[in-house]
């Protein structure tokens, strides 16, 4: 969802993808019990318990501010961090409801002259934006110790503009997964896919069965993003990835093509989306998840693909991670399955004693285990100990991430200038649920992908 800053380091090899791919195909998990226990020890990823000596100022008196677009569960549990920190300091903190995209919000806020005092932004392209119109503050030394004793140099560099850190990673995401109805496939006698031919086939035996396969949230334009990211990186490969995501080359270039041709496998049959392309493009992210996993084994739909989040929605429903919901790694298009991550960054708009010990909290394991406990939550932080997540599927997510270390490809989106990668109704988000509406137009969605993004990267 934004605008590729000189930082950010895309150029990340294909071992990248393999890394994280080999990592994320333990989750195929016939021992993806939900409530396995860890011994607390690593397998050699680097993850250790929480550095509880870590020394906050006394804050009695000071009230804070901070704006995400969380909401729901997402939000709740990070409260539960805020309280935290909260009771360390006497602070007292307001979580201010932000929409998306948040820069406008924020935009807004700073002209009324009430900016709050830490945001949390979805994408790099947005941190880029908030440094570069001086909203946000560079992090102070006792935040950058933090990221340095607990973050790779590939997560910290997301987070820096013109060589100086804004930003801390607090959250992030696996965003090459697909969660599935396990009764559904099970009485369908379809299996879990490896490759793109693989789950189409599985798809049929689903639809064959009296199920629809997929359900998709259309009505976030975000979620269609996220699709077409993980066909493209496998099929066209991590440098094809890095020049689309900086409009090195074009929209128009015969890889796009391909891409959306084999996206339209699957978004061009009726029968497979719940509710088809105008149901689709009327559910919005959270029902996308849910509607899967109610009904027992007949819900509206079998699958549904997103990140690992998605077990926040999930938990709005009866069924339980790793037994009733199951999940199995983005299948390869091409050579190599892909791996695409996300993330939100704590940024310090107000440069204060208060803020910038919010951001030194947030980026310390402390902070990310509170919330990593609660389910649902991804933290790219390597000393984070990963026994503390609630189940065997989000700590071989956990893992996976952190033995990743500097090899990952962040959200092409995400990479965007928000005018195109990250405004609902407009530019990249637009221009799928378009497609998603007619997928055999795919010269014709190319044609407006690029004259949009030439809009919006200024060339």
């Amino acid at each position: 969802m934004r605008s590729t800053s000189s930082t950010i380091r895309t150029r990340r090899t294909v071992k990248a993808a393999a890394t994280l791919a080999a990592g994320a195909l333990a989750l195929s998990l016939t021992a993806c019990g939900g409530d396995g226990k860890s011994n607390g020890t690593d397998g050699g990823t680097g993850t250790k318990e929480s550095d509880s000596s870590l020394a906050l100022p006394k804050l009695n008196g000071t009230t804070l501010e901070v704006a995400a677009v969380w909401t729901g569960t997402e939000q709740a549990n990070f409260k539960k961090v805020l309280a935290e920190f909260e009771k360390r300091t006497g602070a007292k903190i307001t979580f201010v409801p932000a929409q998306d995209p948040i820069i406008n919000f924020l935009g807004s806020k700073i002209a009324g002259g009430s900016p709050p005092d830490v945001a949390m932004l979805p994408q790099p392209g947005a941190v880029k934006q908030a440094a570069d119109k001086g909203w946000a503050k560079p992090l102070g030394a006792e935040a950058l110790a933090q990221l340095a004793k607990n973050y790779s140099q590939g997560w910290q560099d997301i987070g820096k503009v013109g060589g100086k850190q804004y930003g801390v990673y607090y959250k992030a995401a696996n965003k090459s997964l697909i969660w599935y109805n396990a009764k559904v496939l099970a009485n369908a006698g379809a299996s879990e896919p490896k490759t793109w031919k693989d789950l189409l086939a599985t798809a049929q035996t689903v639809s064959d069965s009296g199920v629809t396969p997929f359900s998709v949230g259309g009505a976030d334009g975000w979620t269609l993003t996220d699709w077409f990211e993980n066909v493209y990186l496998s099929q066209a490969g991590p440098e094809k990835y890095d020049q689309l995501a900086q409009h090195k080359i074009k929209w128009t270039d015969p890889s796009v093509k391909e891409a959306l041709t084999t996206l339209a496998q699957v978004w061009g049959k009726k029968d497979w989306i719940a509710g088809g392309a105008s149901g689709a493009l009327q559910t919005e992210f959270p029902a996308s998840v849910t509607q899967t996993f109610t009904g027992g084994d007949q819900p509206k739909a079998a699958m549904v693909y997103e990140g690992d989040f998605v077990q926040v929605n999930i938990a709005d429903t009866k069924a339980k991670v790793g037994t009733d919901a199951k999940v199995f790694p983005f299948p390869a298009v091409g050579g190599t399955a892909p791996v695409v991550s996300g993330g939100d960054a704590a940024v310090v708009l107000k440069d204060s004693k208060g803020a910038q010990a919010l951001a030194t909290f947030l980026a310390s394991p402390d902070a990310a285990q509170i919330q990593a406990k609660l389910g649902g939550y991804l933290s790219p932080n390597k000393n984070v100990d990963v026994s503390v997540y609630p189940n065997d599927v989000q700590r071989t997510i956990a893992k996976a991430l952190v033995a990743a270390g500097d090899d990952f490809r962040f959200d092409m989106s995400d990479q965007a200038p928000q005018a195109f990668g990250g405004t609902p109704g407009k530019g990249e988000w637009k221009d799928l649920q378009d497609f998603l509406k007619n997928p055999s137009d795919v010269a014709g969605i190319q044609a407006k992908l690029e004259s949009d993004a030439a809009a919006a990267y200024g060339n």
